[in-house]
């Protein structure tokens, strides 16, 4: 795969005003033409692998200063900012993005500092849920340090799908003198999980599913050994809502347990052979269809990375109550109720679809979404659905995309939600929003 081209004309600009040079001076030390220079400052070509060699001998320059941009995330991240709904009303579109991040990229990173760590939404309407989400995905939902040692663990306890319960329950009863006791739900009415140190037990809910058994046994591994591993991680989080950084720890530990029973690499192996289908995984790795959903955002460990996914759960009531990015860009998840056309009318375990979305600054969106029912882990009186979704140019390789077509033309065109698209004419409105405009 070819690298992408490299345009940096203003960290050139700048350069060449720092050492008080014309663009003919510059241009004479850079051994390059002053019109191609002109080129350059302007983005109308890219830097080249020579150009850059002569900065570094000529002006002892950093290359990386070059990629100013990557920080934010560049035109992705500038655009998925500037899609926030404050904005709707000026119809920033991808076009104009990248002329700000292009023209005055240094004012782009400001912009997006101040709306990162003090210009977003207020504190008092941010929900505590998403300030756990914001976190998550600062570390873009990958935490190395846990996954590594939940594979190790997992390597010593040599897990397997048959006695991957028995292989916790026997480690928590050698390694921490603690017995396994399942309790009526009338007994542990406000969790599954307790921890009697008095007794050495720890306490289990009847109603739990075999699946949410063996979670529940490795959050308890990660709260009685990676105590001090999660607590670093979620001590270097900012939170404003009381209980954020205790819930924040809480996913913690519910990615270690997700890690311990589906190990990174043999879950990677698995991935590929079975074209990352989360049913035949879940079955493999002995756990269901939600938890193989929230590991797939997972996979961005360096030289062994797996597609970007990301998988969000959505209740009966239409509310989104989980958000997992993972390496995905996608803004599908930013806004709920979202689009009616995205809700599946089957009855099937699992329905997918392509679909293009519209979203102001970032364009057209092109994505395969599989929706998933997503059982319940005890008692509760609802059924869930997960959204696990994908950018359509890396579905070839997803199992749940076979016999779609990936063609843009074909696919279903939804927006963000009613009050914020700006499609006209769709027979599926429910809200007209400000925004509403047609799309060209």
């Amino acid at each position: 795969m070819s690298e992408p081209s490299l345009y940096a004309g203003a960290a050139l600009r700048r350069l060449r005003r720092r050492e008080g040079l014309t663009q003919a001076a510059m241009a004479q030390r850079l051994s390059i033409s002053p019109s191609y220079l002109n080129l350059i400052e302007r983005n109308q070509r890219p830097v080249t692998a020579r150009v850059v060699l002569q900065l570094v001998d000529e002006f002892d320059y950093d290359p990386r200063a070059l990629q100013e941009n990557a920080a934010i995330g560049g035109i992705d991240g500038l655009a998925r900012r500037l899609a926030d709904e404050r904005f709707a009303d000026l119809g920033i579109d991808r076009a104009e993005v990248t002329e700000f991040l292009a023209a005055a990229p240094l004012a782009a990173a400001a912009f997006s500092r101040l709306f990162d760590e003090g210009g977003g939404p207020r504190a008092d309407t941010v929900s505590m849920e998403a300030e756990v989400w914001r976190a998550i995905e600062r570390w873009r939902n990958h935490f190395a340090d846990l996954d590594e040692a939940a594979e190790n663990l997992a390597d010593e306890l040599r897990l397997t799908r048959a006695d991957i319960g028995a292989a916790l329950t026997d480690y928590l009863r050698d390694r921490h003198d603690l017995a396994i006791r399942y309790l009526p739900r009338a007994v542990l009415p406000e969790t599954n999980r307790r921890l009697d140190l008095h007794a050495r037990q720890v306490q289990l809910s009847e109603m739990l599913t075999p699946a949410a058994r063996n979670l529940a046994l490795g959050m308890q591994i990660a709260a009685l050994e990676y105590r001090e591993m999660i607590a670093n991680i979620a001590g270097g989080a900012s939170f404003d809502h009381p209980g954020a950084r205790d819930a924040f720890a809480g996913y913690l530990r519910g990615y270690f347990a997700r890690a311990l029973l589906m190990p990174y690499g043999r879950f990677m192996r698995a991935c590929d052979a079975t074209g990352y289908d989360p049913v035949v995984l879940a079955r493999r790795f002995g756990t269901d269809v939600g938890e193989v959903a929230r590991r797939l955002t997972t996979l961005q460990r360096v030289g062994q990375r797996g597609l970007p996914f990301f998988a969000g759960r959505v209740d009966p009531a239409l509310q989104l109550v989980e958000r997992l990015l993972g390496a995905s860009e996608t803004s599908m998840l930013d806004r709920r109720p979202a689009c009616p056309l995205l809700q599946s009318q089957s009855s099937a375990p699992w329905h997918a679809q392509a679909v293009l979305m519209e979203d102001g600054a970032l364009g057209p969106q092109h994505w395969v979404v599989a929706q998933i029912a997503a059982p319940a882990v005890a008692d509760e009186p609802r059924s869930d659905v997960m959204l696990l979704g994908i950018e359509a140019r890396f579905a070839d390789n997803f199992s749940l995309a076979k016999g779609i077509s990936l063609r843009p033309e074909d696919a279903m065109p939804i927006g963000p939600g009613c009050r914020m698209c700006r499609r006209v004419e769709c027979p599926a409105r429910s809200l007209r929003g400000p925004a509403q405009a047609p799309v060209d």
